[in-house]
């Protein structure tokens, strides 16, 4: 297994979060993880290239020595205000999380090799040094059943559940919310 690394998605990391998805055609139909910012349209790399050189956009880019291999997306539900499955979501809401993880993707030639699970500890980390709190994330339960990798946008319940989320309520058929309480550094 190789030793993964994590590093927010900056100005400095974008080349190398570029190559990934330009490796993969764009991701999920040239989506450019700016789906869950704004809908998608024929510009995303642009805009997601502007976001990220704002600092508007938040990821943890995982590494295998240099090359990225994949990503956790997060950001404050105001910057990351689309998700599958809003109108329930929202019919059962409590209250906003400080954070939310909305989107993961691993290099097809890395999957089943912990690199989910390395970009949610990293969003953990960054989360506590940018001050912490309640982080929020809405991933698929795939027990006793297949599902194709290529549709698990969120990745599963398993690694979250692994890292100290607990699963708050059901979305949608098979989607959870779950919820970790971060502290700060």
């Amino acid at each position: 297994m190789p030793q993964f690394t994590t590093k927010p998605l900056t100005p400095e990391t974008w080349t190398a979060f570029a190559a990934l998805v330009q490796k993969h055609n764009g991701v999920w139909g040239g989506c450019w993880c700016i789906a869950f910012h704004e809908k998608p349209g024929s510009e995303n790399q642009e805009k997601k290239h502007c976001l990220v050189m704002e600092g508007k956009a938040h990821a943890a880019l995982v590494f295998d020595g240099e090359a990225c291999v994949g990503w956790c997306q997060f950001g404050t539900p105001e910057e990351l205000p689309r998700i599958k499955h809003r109108k329930q979501y929202l019919s059962e809401l409590e209250q906003l999380p400080d954070w939310r993880i909305t989107c993961c993707f691993v290099d097809k030639d890395y999957r089943g090799q912990g690199v989910i699970t390395a970009g949610i500890q990293g969003v953990l980390e960054q989360v506590a040094e940018l001050g912490g709190g309640i982080v929020e994330s809405y991933p698929e339960d795939v027990s006793g059943r297949k599902t194709s990798s290529s549709f698990l946008y969120n990745a599963t319940v398993d690694p979250f559940e692994r890292l100290g989320f607990e699963r708050q309520r059901r979305i949608g058929m098979h989607h959870w919310v779950v919820v970790k309480r971060v502290l700060a550094k």
